[in-house]
């Protein structure tokens, strides 16, 4: 093979390469826009209603917004909480609902996408909701 057409190659991929980032970038810059957006006028909020509720029917939660999520924690084990977050790792930034178990001494935690729609922006109150009561059941059982 000619030297031309290897160095064509590699300077094609690693074009190539820099587009891919960039693109990357973008969306995860644009992702993070609007996950903030959605943390400050849906996931926090709503949050904080199931918290209220939870408080009034006997069971002691509070919310918590560390750094870029929202969490719902048991004041009884630091270890039962049920949080969102945003994801960048994959090709498309998408919203993760968390979930933190224990039963003695062992604890169970589980995580996926709390909305098959992979824009942040589509997100609902009901998407919140859902993925909450799903993982509150055993928190209050």
């Amino acid at each position: 093979m000619e030297i031309s057409d290897v160095k064509k190659r590699v300077l094609e991929t690693i074009e190539r390469a820099r587009r891919t980032s960039a693109e990357r970038r973008a969306r995860v810059d644009e992702a993070a826009r609007e996950y903030e957006v959605f943390l400050d006028r849906i996931a926090v909020p709503i949050f904080r209603q199931i918290a209220n509720v939870l408080r009034a029917e006997g069971h002691l939660f509070n919310v918590f917004t560390p750094g870029g999520s929202v969490r719902l924690m048991s004041d009884r084990s630091a270890e039962d909480y049920i949080e969102l977050r945003l994801d960048t790792e994959g090709d498309d930034p998408r919203v993760i609902g968390h979930a933190s178990r224990s039963r003695g001494r062992r604890v169970r935690e589980s995580e996926w996408p709390i909305a098959d729609s992979g824009a942040i922006r589509d997100l609902t109150e009901d998407d919140v909701l859902r993925f909450v009561m799903k993982e509150l059941e055993p928190l209050v059982s």
